[in-house]
Parts: structure tokens; sequence; C-alpha cells
């Protein structure tokens, strides 16, 4: 049963698991530490930890599940630090945005006798704008919180049950949860999160630059900018670790988008038009 919980990092992400949790009915401690202390502060007065850490090494040890809601390269950088100080009756997940390389790190590091288990973990859930006071107990409710386990891991009968423990509780904070092949994942979100990203930041970055100054262009936008747009005021700070854990996935969709917007620019006036309007139909109504 899980009674002690850390979350090492308490932005958006961080604070809105700590608030979904005690919505939830979780009634053990929750332990926050952040780099910012005013947004560790922010959490504490929202309510999604109980007390703020001084030292996140000693937090980590003195809880059952480390929950690190921090970028990728950070996940990466705790994981190092965390692997020969954490025993086998504890858990680390996290939340990052990309999973083959915490898998792979997961594999040299935790999930072995006499070390603490990792269960990777990526809530599909999130806000264009970061922070604890973006943070929302609902934001994982209808969400999918996908994991990439991998099945050759062995764990003790603690760290088990811990990773069925924190299942449950993904539940009841009202995610339903997937398991992926790590790699699987990467190819995934490359295509349904991170190319959208990059798209919106493409074209907000264009409009910058073509029309920024002109006062009338976002009444005259309307709600397609809007929404074509709002991925767009996404922090850089997230978005460059995942630029660089996937790169190649991301390459591969903005390339093969590259070309369909060739395609459709080459056919303006031509009836194949129809069919890509037809195909973008269709997949709105499936």
């Amino acid at each position: 049963m899980i009674e002690r919980i850390a979350i090492l990092g308490t932005g958006l992400l961080g604070t809105s698991a700590g608030l979904a949790l005690r919505a939830a009915g979780f009634s053990g401690s929750l332990t926050g530490w952040n780099r910012s202390s005013e947004q560790a502060e922010l959490a504490l007065r929202m309510g999604a930890i109980d007390s703020i850490a001084t030292d996140p090494l000693q937090m980590a040890r003195s809880s059952q599940i480390v929950l690190l809601a921090a970028p990728v390269f950070a996940i990466l950088d705790w994981m190092e630090q965390f692997a020969g100080v954490l025993g086998p009756e504890q858990l680390i997940t996290d939340v990052g945005s990309t999973k083959a390389q915490i898998a792979a790190a997961a594999d040299r590091h935790f999930n072995r006798p006499g070390r603490a288990s990792f269960l990777p973990g990526h809530p599909m859930a999130g806000k264009e704008r970061s922070g604890a006071a973006q943070a929302d107990a609902n934001l994982y409710r209808g969400a999918v919180w996908l994991f990439t386990d991998d099945p050759n891991w062995k764990r003790s009968e603690e760290a088990a049950a811990l990773v069925a423990d924190w299942r449950i509780w993904v539940a009841k904070m009202g995610a339903k949860a997937m398991d992926l092949d790590a790699v699987r994942h990467d190819e995934l979100v490359a295509w349904v999160s991170h190319l959208p990203q990059f798209v919106s930041t493409a074209l907000s970055a264009l409009l910058e630059d073509r029309m920024g100054d002109a006062p009338e262009l976002k009444d005259v936008g309307g709600r397609g900018l809007r929404e074509m747009t709002r991925l767009g005021a996404s922090p850089y700070s997230m978005w460059r670790d995942i630029a660089h854990t996937n790169t190649k996935e991301i390459c591969d969709a903005l390339f093969a988008l590259e070309q369909r917007l060739a395609y459709i620019r080459e056919n303006l006036r031509t009836p194949e038009l129809r069919s890509e309007f037809d195909k973008a139909n269709q997949f709105r109504r499936e």
C-alpha cells in the first residue's frame, strides 16, 4: 500500500498529479521538490503537496514512490543519481514525453536484484503553458496514461506491489492506462503529439515574421487561427529535450508533412484537392 510519494518537479504535471491524487482520496504523504522554490511553494499553497523537501535525494530515500515530473534530460539525470541510492522496496516512475532513452536507462540502472524498480510512464495530458499555476486536479481525467514497461525486468515483490498500486491510483486520477513498447511509443507520439506542436510553432513563428505587427490579424484569423496557433505558446525548455531525444521520428513526420503540403500546393486547382479533403474528413469522423 502506497503511503509516501515524492514528486520531483512541481510544475504543471507534477502539481496536477498531487492535486489529482488528493482529489482521488490519497491520504498518505506528498512531498515535493522543485529547482524553483517559488514553484514548490505555490504547489504547497495549492494543496498539491504537504511539505517541501530541501534535499531531493533524501526525499527520494524516504519515499515508496518517486514521481519524476521534469523534462526528459532532467529525468535521465535524476535516474543516474538515484541508481545507487534507492533500494528494491522502492519504485521510481516518470511523466517524460519520450520513452526510448528513459526505458534504456531503466534497463541499465534499475529493475534488477538489489536495485529500485523503474516504471516508465507518460500521461497524454498537458497544456501549452507550464508551471504550477496552470495545474488542475482534473488534468488527467479522460487522458491515456502510457506505460512502457518491459516484461523481462525483474522486480522484488514489494516493488511489483507498488507498480500495481500506482496503476490503480492512475485509474483513480481518471486516466486510462495503456502499455506500449518504448520504441513504438516514440514513433506514435511523434505523429500525434510532436508533429502538431512543431506545426503550430512553425505557423506561429511564420505569422510573427510576416504579420506580427498587423493590428487586425487576430480578429481576422478568428477561431481557426487561435486553434492552430494555441500550441505555439508552449515552452522551448520542454520541447528542446523532446526534439533531442526523438529526433529521427520527428524528422520523418515533418518530412512527410512537407511532402503532403507540397502535394496540396501543386494541386490547388485540380480534382486531387478534393481527395485530400475527403481523407481529412474521414479521419475526423473516425
